[in-house]
């Protein structure tokens, strides 16, 4: 809590005292320092200023400067001390001073920079998180946290969205401005990639005009080494005003010197930390100080210094100027703002935001020729090289599709034995059960509810891990860019913007992250169509549905129909972003700006990282939404049980069993007879269940694409998350032989007449519909959040499920005339 919070009587234990400079020395010189007792003796009639009394005397702040210093309430310390130790409810005044104290040591960082700067890296090795880390814009699409503990300081990190400026035209450069101006924030960690120091130090001249207490991270400075260039850092941090620290986040170099620096600027004895102006000309400058003199007129409580948001106006900044006409001389502002832009487009002849940035550029250019000598080693020439080839006019899509294709294919054949292993474990466990345990509800539940449902979609899990190795290897290295610049020209004839391929691929992983990486689209309209064709993108959570059926049925061609199911779904997306862009959302054209990393060999440990987090997601899912999908499926199949028709099976089986008692040569024809009847029994069963009730409603609708009742009540289910097509096939199909694979149920499943249930046509039927039905309910939220409508969520569902069933559909029935002809 802020001082200027307390009331009148109230004491607080000072945590620590924001600020800078001469405000910040002179306060502590009076006693503001932490762990010291103040408190509220009276307030002046306008409620400003305030007298506090500390050390035995009194001192009068006003509200502005009482801001600037944290403290913290009997009862706030008190329910910290419940929340650590729940057995002593009691607080002492010296465990008062102990917990305020304890909270100075915490120090709350933020961690900004341009996307490809590592600086999710940085966040990860720092804090142990396990992050996504990628080599375009869009990855880190929310705010990540992490904590750790260093040289008695406790560390809560934020890692916040990769941005290039602070100029609020995207999602993420005005949540990451926001958060600054939050004064949730103690230091700011900027982190610049040392390769590209003039591009990314743009970003660093903003933070400079905003007075943020800010360390820079010079990373991944090896690269800036290994190319003989040399940096006078230490020279350039005085010029600037902050502490800079050379780190390399891959190995963890630089990163104890990294928070050593942060401790001191945040205690206030750096002796480099403090705040600068940066000089934009003449003309510049008498434009900002004439809105500066309006804006002071005014009680900025905001964390944005005057000459921020004076800059920021001069650059037509439209979010600031809602929160400017809150003013009471709001006018007097923006005739000041007006007049001040007018001069200065008299007197430079440009605009003033191409003004500012050439300015800013020039400090940065005049600051890097004082400090920096270029290296004689060209590190690009690799980059360069690889890039003539993947980039190639007709060499780059052979070379694309090939990755896709062998992505695909190793998702099989690498995945092929340790999803025999885990089928073989799931069978193993289940014939376990199945000897040990008496019939009846618990055991049929374990057996075939459980097991069978969640074990079916475990079996997955190592290829669900093998396709995100590939994926992430091609972001951590930096081909998924290059992707993305050789399908632009491409997607933009078929009317998506160039950007739209990032999301699209992540899709491949899951709908969810791609659907918020949309974010960096600056187009509305783009950034929409992109959203509503993101789920026809084959997410992982297809992807056990495509093995089991593909493998099962298609075992020859198994990495051929793979590919051939996403670029169906790429194609559709297509499709339908023309259509979309014609009759729905007229797209403007807006240009393709694209950052183009150098290449990096991704390290294991990212990889790996990244693989574990998937699975560890992966699993999470089936121990919630499937686990319990699967218990419900299990009992709409088992009940309600009918005990005269059970009884009637149970009559059949005794009377063979007396008929073969003594004829021990027949034992085989008794137990096939007995098989019979117990097959007859489930189908008896199945149909009058609660679950062959809802498929035999629902089986009309999907009765013309070729699936049966049991394929209805799975698809139902799918709805929820698609693994559970998967277990829901288990638990209807699996009967009493839970020791068989599902491959071989569904392959020697029966209909009435006799005929097999999945034919090749009914199963590239229910393929196609898988691929484009119904998203799953996370994609669905996401959609309703990023575009602030459930409207196009609802849109979103209807489409696709409609989609799904024509073109299921027509390729059934063109299927079954083509069979005829």
């Amino acid at each position: 809590m802020k001082l200027s919070d307390l009331h009148n009587g109230e004491k607080g234990i000072i945590v620590k005292v924001s600020g800078r400079g001469a405000f910040r020395k002179r306060i502590i010189e009076m006693g503001f320092i932490k762990g010291k007792e103040v408190e509220v003796i009276l307030s002046a009639p306008l409620k400003d200023p305030i007298v506090y009394k500390i050390m035995d005397y009194e001192v009068s702040l006003r509200k502005r400067e009482a801001d600037l210093v944290q403290v913290i309430t009997e009862k706030e310390a008190k329910k910290i001390q419940e929340e650590e130790d729940l057995d002593d409810l009691t607080i002492t005044n010296n465990d008062w001073i102990d917990v305020a104290l304890k909270q100075s040591k915490t120090i709350h960082v933020s961690l900004i920079g341009n996307p490809n700067s590592g600086k999710t890296s940085l966040f990860n090795i720092a804090s142990g998180a396990r992050e996504k880390v990628g080599n375009y814009s869009g990855v880190t699409v929310d705010a990540k946290k992490g904590s750790f503990k260093y040289a008695g300081y406790t560390f809560l990190l934020t890692d916040l969205p990769g941005t290039y400026s602070l100029t609020a035209y995207t999602p993420e450069e005005l949540f990451v401005r926001k958060h600054i101006s939050s004064g949730d924030t103690d230091i700011i960690v900027n982190v610049v990639s040392s390769s590209n120091l003039e591009r990314n130090l743009y970003l660093t001249t903003q933070l400079i005009d905003m007075d943020a207490p800010m360390v820079v991270a010079l990373n991944m400075y090896d690269e800036l080494e290994l190319s003989g260039a040399s940096l006078d850092y230490q020279h350039l941090s005085k010029m600037i005003g902050c502490p800079m620290v050379p780190t390399v986040s891959k190995t963890g170099k630089g990163i104890d010197k990294l928070f050593d620096e942060i401790i001191s600027v945040y205690e206030g004895n750096n002796p480099i930390a403090r705040h600068i102006h940066i000089n934009y000309g003449e003309v510049l400058e008498k434009s900002i100080n004439q809105i500066n003199n309006e804006l002071k007129k005014n009680e900025l409580k905001e964390n944005l210094p005057p000459r921020y948001i004076s800059i920021k106006l001069l650059e037509n900044d439209k979010e600031l100027e809602k929160f400017i006409k809150r003013f009471p001389n709001a006018n007097d502002i923006l005739k000041a703002k007006d007049s001040a832009v007018h001069n200065v487009q008299s007197f430079l002849n440009e605009d003033c935001e191409t003004s500012l940035t050439d300015a800013r550029y020039g400090f940065i250019e005049g600051a890097l020729k004082e400090t920096y000598k270029e290296g004689k080693t060209d590190t690009l020439k690799t980059t360069r090289m690889i890039d003539s080839l993947v980039t190639h006019q007709f060499w780059g899509y052979p070379i694309f599709f090939l990755f896709m294709f062998l992505m695909f294919q190793g998702t099989f054949l690498l995945g092929e034995y340790p999803m025999q292993w885990l089928e073989s474990l799931v069978g193993f466990i289940a014939d376990i059960i199945n000897r040990s345990m008496p019939e009846g509800a618990l055991k049929d539940l374990l057996t075939n509810g459980i097991i069978m449902g969640v074990g079916n979609v475990l079996v997955f899990l190592p290829n669900i891990i093998i396709l995100y190795l590939f994926i992430s290897f091609m972001e951590d290295s930096g081909y998924m860019a290059r992707a993305a610049f050789i399908m632009d020209k491409f997607m933009h004839k078929m009317g998506l913007h160039g950007k739209s391929f990032i999301p699209l691929v992540m899709g491949f992983g899951c709908n969810v992250p791609a659907i918020m990486a949309t974010r960096t689209i600056e187009s509305r309209n783009s950034r929409m169509i992109t959203m509503l064709i993101n789920p026809l993108m084959s997410c992982s959570a297809r992807l056990p549905v495509y093995i089991l059926l593909i493998g099962a049925f298609f075992s020859e061609h198994q990495g051929v129909m793979l590919f051939g199911l996403y670029f169906t779904g790429v194609a559709l997306a297509v499709i339908m972003s023309r259509i979309f862009k014609k009759f729905l959302i007229k797209e403007e054209d807006i240009p393709f700006v694209m950052e183009l990393p150098p290449y990096r060999m991704p390290t294991s440990k990212a990889i790996f990282r990244h693989m574990w987090d998937k699975a560890s997601q992966y699993m999470k899912k089936m121990g919630g939404i499937i686990l319990v999908a699967s218990i419900i499926i299990w009992f709409l199949g088992y009940f309600p049980q009918d005990k005269a028709i059970n009884e009637s099976f149970d009559q059949q089986i005794s009377r063979i069993e007396s008929q073969y008692q003594n004829q021990s040569n027949k034992e085989i024809e008794k137990e096939n007879l007995i098989t019979e009847i117990n097959h007859s029994r489930r189908q008896k069963h199945q149909e009058n269940s609660y679950i062959g009730k809802i498929g035999r409603f629902v089986e009309p609708v999907l009765r013309p694409l070729g699936f049966d009742e049991k394929i209805s009540v799975s698809l139902l289910s799918g709805m929820a998350a698609k693994e559970t097509v998967v277990s829901t096939l288990g638990i209807i199909y699996s009967g009493d032989e839970s020791d068989v694979s599902l491959k071989k149920h569904l392959i020697n499943a029966k209909r009435d007449d006799g005929s097999p249930t999945f034919t090749p046509l009914v199963v590239i039927s229910l393929l196609l519909f898988v691929l484009i039905y119904f998203p799953c309910v996370a994609t669905i939220v996401a959609i309703k959040n990023e575009s602030g409508s459930w409207k196009w969520a609802a849109f979103t569902v209807f489409y696709t499920t409609a989609l799904a069933w024509i073109v299921s559909f027509t390729v059934y029935q063109i299927g079954l005339l083509c069979g005829k002809i």
